[in-house]
């Protein structure tokens, strides 16, 4: 580290000596490239990471920084909007240049703030049918990232999940049809930009297409099998669309592509792919972004400052997310300084920051009004949308005996096969059949449960006249599969045996229903927010019309575009 940091003084002794165009240092626009990540906790000036982002932004002179719900490798709370709002403000006042601020805001904001509108997975947009709803989601989106200070969305994801053993993709992609998945990402993309007063910059992800592997790309590296032509009618589709809806930035995937770059070689680090790809053959011109090098896909084989120099070798623009940042300073210093990278190499990114900047009028105005956020975040009309994407994609796959809608609800017992460390998982599907039946039996199971206690729960449901299990399974970072937890799927096995009919429905992850064939009816949500919670309490009472369509194929089960209307 010691040597870093004097590689780093010496650089900046050079390089800020030359000057440069701008009003900048070579070694201030090279800063510039480099994203931070902050997290969603209450944001105090006395915390430690308070104080290591403020150094980073004054004293390092960093570009940008995203929004996460991580701190210190735990989930934390999210953010709250006008807390949040005085806080990027408060940092925007000690930065040289606006700093950019992003977020992976793929369920709307909600993702990673409280109080704003809670929007479907991707997928259930997609199960729907109706791009325009995705284009609505893009319009409140934008408005709501920008109200609290946030201009990048990193979203639409252009993935075409055609893996059934996707650990990481799967709900938050479109669909398995590239078509599709384009349609949706061009909907997005143009939602984003239709209120230039709320303008925010679109990023499509992760390039070249993350849908096909069966490996979560934070933990290592995955290869994506396809030759140039299935690439071609398949994953590029997309990333073809977005370009030409004028997406502001595209993504990298931290996976290997044999058919384009040599097996060892990371999209994030390939010229091929960047360069020869991304650049001269599909033409785009905006922002490209490494995915977080924090990531196993990457920081397994490299060090911080080798693996920001191998990115922009290969023409990447923003390095996001580096697990040292100033170590990734330093490295890139030192590769101009031997003339590795040419300083003209580092402006060109520099300047595709700086318009993006000026398009969003950072330099013209930073700060936000933490006094408006009530009358643009969360509101009435915008939260109607995302219960109508809900409620449109719940699709019925399976159904035998009419077990769907129920017959006699308060006759039936709900299991709820919670994930645990989601706390609130559970919540809101529990009150809404509560709500509409008060006598029927509610069991809410914890995957730390001891085999014990989940046979008790088999007993307890024995006496009802139809079984409901909701099984709640999100995509989650780092996880590696996306099966059910603990001993829940020897619960659901002994459930079957018992000859009661079992309704399963799916709260996110669609393809569960491959381990468990026997159930009497399927119903899946695609995501696993409240208001997809209420939309399956709604589907089971006959409340609304089943009419969702398969966006994918559930080998052995349900072919693309599976489901029919059901209501009673």
């Amino acid at each position: 580290m010691a040597r870093q940091i004097l590689i780093l003084a010496l650089a900046a002794c050079l390089l800020s000596a030359a000057g440069a165009p701008g009003g900048l240092s070579l070694r201030e626009k090279a800063a510039q490239l480099i994203f931070v990540a902050f997290s969603g906790a209450p944001p105090s000036a006395e915390s430690q990471e308070y104080r290591e982002v403020e150094r980073l932004v004054r004293q390092v002179g960093i570009g940008g920084l995203v929004l996460v719900n991580v701190a210190n490798g735990r989930l934390i709370d999210r953010a709250e909007p006008y807390a949040l709002a005085v806080f990027l403000n408060r940092l925007q006042r000690l930065a040289k240049t606006p700093l950019l601020v992003a977020g992976d805001f793929e369920r709307g904001v909600s993702m990673r703030v409280e109080d704003t509108t809670v929007f479907p997975h991707a997928m259930a947009f997609a199960a729907a049918g109706d791009p325009e709803l995705t284009r609505q989601q893009g319009a409140v989106t934008a408005r709501e990232a920008r109200a609290i200070g946030v201009h990048w969305v990193f979203y639409p994801v252009a993935d075409v999940n055609n893996n059934p053993d996707n650990p990481i993709i799967n709900i938050r992609s479109f669909g398995e049809d590239p078509e599709v998945v384009a349609q949706h990402v061009r909907a997005f993309i143009e939602g984003a930009r239709l209120d230039p007063r709320f303008r925010v910059l679109t990023a499509a992800k992760h390039f070249p297409g993350h849908g096909d592997t069966a490996v979560d790309t934070h933990l290592n590296l995955a290869t994506i099998p396809a030759d140039r032509e299935r690439l071609e009618r398949l994953e590029l589709i997309p990333f073809r669309a977005a370009i030409r809806a004028g997406v502001d930035s595209i993504m990298t995937a931290h996976l290997a592509v044999p058919a384009l770059e040599s097996p060892e070689v990371p999209a994030t680090l390939s010229r091929a792919i960047l360069s020869k790809l991304l650049r001269q053959q599909l033409g785009f011109k905006g922002i490209v972004i490494t995915d977080a090098l924090e990531m196993g896909g990457i920081a397994k084989a490299f060090g911080s400052g080798e693996a920001a120099v191998r990115a922009l070798e290969a023409g990447a623009d923003l390095l996001l997310l580096p697990s040292d940042p100033e170590a990734a300073l330093a490295g890139v210093l030192e590769a101009i300084r031997k003339g590795r990278i040419r300083r003209k190499r580092i402006e060109e990114s520099f300047e595709r920051l700086l318009r993006a900047k000026r398009a969003l009028g950072l330099v013209r105005q930073r700060f936000v009004d933490p006094g408006a956020i009530l009358e643009t975040v969360n509101t009435p009309e915008a939260g109607r949308k995302a219960q109508e994407v809900a409620d449109r994609a719940v699709t019925l796959l399976k159904n035998d005996g009419g077990t769907a809608p129920l017959r006699s609800p308060k006759s039936a017992a709900f299991l709820l096969l919670t994930e645990g460390r989601h706390g609130s998982a559970g919540q809101t599907l529990s009150r809404e059949i509560r709500r509409r039946a008060p006598g029927a039996t509610m069991i809410v199971l914890d995957p730390a449960m001891s085999w014990g206690m989940l046979e008790d729960a088999v007993r307890q449901a024995q006496p009802a006249e139809t079984i409901v299990v909701a099984a709640f399974a999100s995509v989650a970072a780092y996880r590696g599969n996306l099966g059910l937890a603990g001993e829940y799927p020897r619960l659901i096995e002994a459930l079957l045996a018992s000859g009661k009919p079992v309704a399963l429905v799916s709260l996110g992850n669609p393809y569960l229903v491959r381990h468990f064939p026997g159930v009497s009816a399927y119903l899946a949500t695609f995501s696993n927010v409240p208001p997809s919670e209420i939309a399956a309490a709604k589907a089971l009472f006959g409340e609304i019309p089943i009419r969702g369509r398969l966006p994918i194929t559930i080998p052995g089960i349900a072919e693309y575009g599976a489901g029919w209307m059901a209501v009673r």
